[in-house]
C-alpha cells in the first residue's frame, strides 16, 4: 500500500494541499467539520482538491447513515460523539471525542490507572463541554452511557470506586470535572447514541 505523502484539506483552518501530516494536522485538529484525506502523490491530492470531497466521500466519512430506512431516526452529523474504554474493572481507562461527520478525533485523554468505564464516560462528556466552551462551539454531544449522562445532569460522579494511591490522580480529575460543572453554566444537548440502530458510536475504541 502506497504511503500518504500529501494531504488535501477541503474544510479546515486553511484549505489546500499540504506536503506533510504535521501541516495538515495544524489545519484540521480540533476543527469541527474538518474534511481531509491523504494521497500518495501531489497530483492525486490536487485533483481531489479540485474535484471536491464528494469525489472521495466514501473514504472521507466513517459511517453512512443515509442508507438507513427513511422512517428510521438518524443522528445529527454536525455533532460530537464521546466514548470511554477500560481494560479491566477497575483498570487502565481513557476516553475521547470524535466529530461525527468526518470521524475526526477532536480530543483524547491520557490513560488513567485504576479507573472504570462509567467514570470515563462521565469525564468524556464534561471534557467535551469544557472543550466546546473554550473553542466557542455549541454542538450536540452523543454518548452511549446512561450513567455518564445522569451523573453529568446531577453534577456528581456517583462511582462506587474507592480512592487509593493508584487512582489518586484520576480522583483529582473527577473533582475538577465536578467543580467545572458547578462553576459553569455552559451546556449543549446531550443525547443517547442508539447503538441498536446506528451501530457502535463513532468514538468507540474498537476493543470489544
Amino acid at each position: 500500500m502506497a504511503k500518504n505523502k500529501f494531504y488535501t484539506v477541503w474544510s479546515g483552518r486553511q484549505i489546500g494541499v499540504f506536503a506533510s501530516w504535521d501541516e495538515c494536522r495544524m489545519q484540521v485538529e480540533g476543527f469541527p467539520g474538518a474534511k481531509f484525506k491523504g494521497f500518495p502523490t501531489r497530483e492525486a491530492a490536487e485533483s481531489a482538491f479540485k474535484n471536491g470531497p464528494d469525489s472521495v466521500e466514501s473514504d472521507v466519512k466513517t459511517q453512512n447513515f443515509a442508507s438507513l430506512p427513511e422512517d428510521t431516526p438518524k443522528p445529527e452529523l454536525n455533532a460530537i460523539a464521546v466514548d470511554a474504554a477500560c481494560s479491566g474493572n477497575p483498570g487502565k481507562m481513557e476516553y475521547r471525542g470524535v466529530y461525527i461527520a468526518t470521524g475526526t478525533e477532536l480530543f483524547k485523554s491520557p490513560v488513567f490507572e485504576g479507573g472504570t468505564n462509567n467514570i470515563g464516560e462521565f469525564l468524556a462528556i464534561v471534557h467535551c463541554l469544557a472543550w466546546q466552551q473554550q473553542k466557542h462551539t455549541s454542538l450536540p454531544i452523543y454518548s452511549d452511557s446512561v450513567n455518564g449522562q445522569k451523573w453529568v445532569s446531577q453534577m456528581l460522579c456517583r462511582t462506587k470506586l474507592v480512592e487509593n494511591q493508584k487512582n489518586k490522580y484520576l480522583f483529582e480529575v473527577i473533582r475538577r470535572a465536578e467543580k467545572w460543572l458547578h462553576d459553569n453554566t455552559f451546556r449543549v444537548p446531550i443525547r443517547k447514541w442508539r447503538t441498536e440502530i446506528w451501530g457502535e458510536i463513532p468514538a468507540d475504541f474498537g476493543r470489544k
